[in-house]
């Protein structure tokens, strides 16, 4: 049960700061915050990605780039151009690392408006960092694990943040619904969406990529919007006037 509770906080506490700080916030700006809360998020979405810990204005430069060119050569993670997913999350590490390292100069329409801290992405992205958090998952597993098969679930762990990514890239552009023509192959993946915190809404998403709330349709539910209506009623975030 112990090991059950930590996998499960780790993969939607990893997955939230994923969606609601990297997606939304630095690819986005669907809010505003101080610089308080900004830092104060950047620190979580490191402690909770831990070991896959994702540079936002990597993130964000590539995500933007996979709006502009959706599902075409230039998209940096559409599935229809790989054999298998493997191969596009070894493409998508590839391009990443680019922007990490800033060997790669992105076009100007996909510069700036994210949120950085030099000392934390450096921190975040090392080996050193990395390593550490593994450990740390790895000894947590051997104190509380108690059976062999459980120890299974380790490597999720330590490549949490690519995991979600691929899955969302994979599944979103390949299987579901659309309820938008966006030209593309964007899709909604109901009912497994619950799991991505709204983030395989896809086709919803690209029609309307600026709007906090994933969800369409009355069934389809985005349960990290509710949480930003109630830190934007806390006045911690604000929400974009036509979205709060």
């Amino acid at each position: 049960m112990i090991i059950l509770i930590f996998f499960l906080a780790h993969w939607f506490l990893s997955l939230f700061f994923q969606t609601f700080f990297l997606h939304r916030y630095a690819s986005h700006k669907m809010f505003t915050t101080n610089k308080f809360f900004e830092r104060t998020f950047y620190i979580m979405t490191y402690v909770f990605q831990g070991s896959s810990f994702l540079n936002p204005r990597a993130y964000a430069i590539m995500h933007r780039e996979h709006h502009a060119y959706s599902d075409t050569e230039k998209d940096p993670h559409s599935p229809h151009f790989f054999k298998d997913v493997f191969q596009m999350m070894w493409y998508t590490a590839m391009s990443y690392k680019l922007h990490v390292k800033r060997l790669k100069e992105p076009e100007e329409r996909f510069k700036g408006n994210y949120p950085e801290w030099r000392f934390l992405d450096f921190v975040g992205s090392s080996a050193v960092s990395r390593i550490l958090f593994g450990l740390f998952y790895i000894a947590f597993y051997v104190y509380f694990a108690t059976a062999w098969w459980m120890f299974l679930l380790l490597p999720i762990h330590i490549i949490m943040g690519p995991i979600h990514g691929a899955i969302v890239n994979w599944c979103g552009h390949k299987y579901g619904y659309s309820n938008f023509d966006n030209n593309d192959k964007s899709k909604n993946t109901t009912p497994f969406d619950f799991l991505m915190l709204g983030e395989l809404f896809q086709n919803n998403h690209h029609k309307r990529p600026n709007n906090a709330n994933f969800g369409a349709k009355w069934f389809e539910i985005d349960p990290v919007y509710p949480v930003m209506k109630l830190m934007h009623w806390a006045r911690i975030i604000r929400l974009r006037k036509n979205y709060a």
